[in-house]
């Protein structure tokens, strides 16, 4: 089918910056140094913000002000960013990006002294503050900066931190997905051409259908891990020794709380969440074996978990195709939505296929609230890449209506409230899909729906607990080697799998290419996001009216605490009945 000549397929990032020279670059850095420290200047050395409401909400709009733009890298920083992700291993944006990791960090510290000193107000002025109506708009804010206060280190000691935290995490994440993305295999087709594949392609080939080529991807791409293992597990032991340090530092107790502080979840919720899916991995073990039946192995090989069942899914899903699909199922659910993806289409606000050197997998970007917000995707015209734009859709929906209702303080997602966003959408385009299908069809569709719960909810939470035992386990060895972490991810991958899944050999290097467990413990929100977003879903199958209710929600931001949204729309997340529930629902 002829892609339609009103969509745009790559990026379109003008909007942004015109003018890539380093004359253009480095006065741009000056005019945000500039703009920043007007503030930095007329407030460091004030102490009135701190105990009267009237002055606080003053400096609080100031501030507002200064995170609407330029913030602290302006457009040139967000530019930089998106084009490195479709150019992974140039060197020039490296070096750029190096200079507003410097900059930013130097404009951090000099800020440090704002929400640091706000932060450590004492409780009789926090009451007074958090229940001032004109710092209404605020209260969140505040409230967040009150709870985070007590795990603070002194100025001094923060402004360290923020120096150093680039070198001691961020950039041996980007050496670890930088080795990846140049690696490149030859590789046969359905037919047994061979052509060479980058990695992104080779990570998709093994979900083929046909057998041969998804067992030569799988090869290729586990001597790929086992290429670069011995890298990982330095880099690894080191982001795990700098985590260790930080919450030795600030008190906390448990390896995960940081996280959840951060996303304002309550603990107890989440520990909820994964004793109950925990305690549930009976599901994914049923439906690998029956996978395996379907298959007609004794078996499925590690690889060969997320394969597609009989002739549904094997044809082609241009990307037109996807787009036809994915606006008349929004369309159906509110115009609105609708309409922020066709304006993505038609902007130059998703970049769609897969080239060498741009990053794997798929993710939305939002920065400022005054610049767009843009999708990546690596399309391969297969089912799981229309879910894949469909879930990257929502959370794109979920930062434009952020973006008409909250201030630029408040235009931000909760992680547990953003793969709410990003799931919500996914079961209303099979549905739409579904209409048309055949009874055998159907049934293959089925099984794509329960392996997509399976990844989402069970895999997520066997992540969790191996993140959390391989955080302890570090922290009373100090160091783990390659086979230490290989043996628990397979410890922990086998728990939810079952028998009927084989722990192959290469299997137990996938710890080398999981990119969430450098982002400590963000997995649980694909199991808690997913849980939620089912239950959403069914609140709108029965009164299709209470999508505003749901669109409410999508315009939150940060602007109350999660277990508060959840709350507002009938989900109590702390106690352990409502994740059972959800479980039993979808099960």
């Amino acid at each position: 089918m002829q892609q339609n000549t009103n969509i745009k397929l790559k990026w379109d990032l003008s909007v942004l910056l015109t003018d890539e020279s380093e004359k253009y670059f480095t006065q741009q850095l000056k005019e945000i140094e500039e703009q920043n420290f007007e503030f930095i200047n007329k407030w460091k050395e004030r102490t009135d913000y701190l105990e009267n409401p009237a002055i606080l909400k003053t400096v609080l709009y100031e501030y507002d002000k200064l995170c609407t733009t330029p913030c602290l890298s302006g457009s040139v920083g967000y530019y930089d960013s998106l084009k490195s992700s479709l150019d992974q291993s140039n060197p020039q944006l490296k070096a750029r990006l190096a200079r507003l990791d410097d900059a930013a960090t130097k404009l951090v510290n000099e800020l440090e002294f704002f929400t640091h000193r706000l932060s450590k107000v004492d409780a009789k002025t926090q009451e007074t503050f958090l229940s001032n109506p004109s710092l209404a708009e605020y209260k969140q804010f505040l409230k967040q900066l009150f709870t985070e206060a007590k795990y603070l280190l002194s100025e001094p000691e923060e402004k360290v931190i923020n120096i150093t935290s680039t070198t001691s995490h961020a950039y041996w994440v980007r050496m670890t997905s930088d080795l990846l993305s140049r690696e490149e295999k030859m590789l046969p087709d359905s037919e047994g051409k061979k052509t060479k594949k980058s990695f992104a392609e080779i990570v998709k080939l093994m979900n083929d259908k046909n057998k041969d080529v998804r067992d030569a991807a799988a090869k290729a791409f586990n001597e790929i891990l086992a290429k670069h293992v011995d890298t990982a597990e330095n880099e690894l032991n080191a982001i795990l020794q700098h985590k260790k340090a930080m919450d030795k530092l600030r008190g906390f107790t448990r390896p995960d709380a940081a996280r959840l502080l951060g996303d304002d979840m309550p603990i107890e919720a989440v520990d909820s969440m994964r004793e109950a899916v925990t305690g549930r991995f009976d599901i994914s073990a049923k439906y690998y074996q029956h996978k395996a039946q379907l298959l007609g192995v004794p078996k499925l090989a590690y690889h060969e978990r997320n394969v597609e069942i009989g002739t549904f899914g094997s044809e082609k899903y241009t990307f037109d195709d996807a787009t036809k699909l994915i606006g008349k199922t929004l369309n159906r659910l509110d115009p609105e939505f609708k309409n922020i993806f066709d304006s993505f289409l038609k902007n130059g606000q998703i970049d769609v296929y897969p080239v060498k050197g741009k990053t794997d997998g798929a993710f939305c970007a939002h920065n400022l609230k005054v610049y767009p917000t843009y999708v990546l995707l690596n399309y391969n015209e297969r089912l799981r890449d229309v879910t894949t734009l469909a879930h990257e859709m929502g959370h794109a929906i979920n930062n434009e209506l952020t973006r008409k209702k909250q201030n630029a303080i408040n235009f931000g997602v909760f992680t547990s409230t953003a793969e709410v966003a990003s799931t919500f959408f996914e079961d209303f385009i099979l549905e739409e899909l579904e209409r048309d299908l055949s009874a055998q069809d159907k049934q293959a569709l089925e099984v794509e729906r329960m392996n997509d719960f399976v990844s989402t909810v069970l895999r997520q939470v066997a992540c969790y607990n191996f993140e959390l035992e391989l955080h302890n386990n570090f922290r009373e060895t100090g160091y783990l080697s390659k086979n230490d972490i290989g043996k628990l991810f397979q410890k922990h991958m086998a728990a939810y799998m079952g028998p009927y899944v084989k722990q192959s050999t290469g299997s137990e290097n996938w710890w080398v290419y999981w990119s969430h467990i450098r982002s400590f413990f963000y997995v649980y929100s694909y199991a808690s996001g997913l849980l939620i977003s089912k239950s959403l879903q069914n609140m709108v199958r029965t009164n299709p009216k209470d999508v505003t209710k749901v669109k409410e929600f999508l315009s939150s931001g940060t602007s109350d605490s999660p277990a508060n949204l959840f709350f507002k729309m009938g989900i109590d997340i702390k106690g352990k009945d409502f994740w059972t529930k959800a479980l039993k629902a979808t099960n």
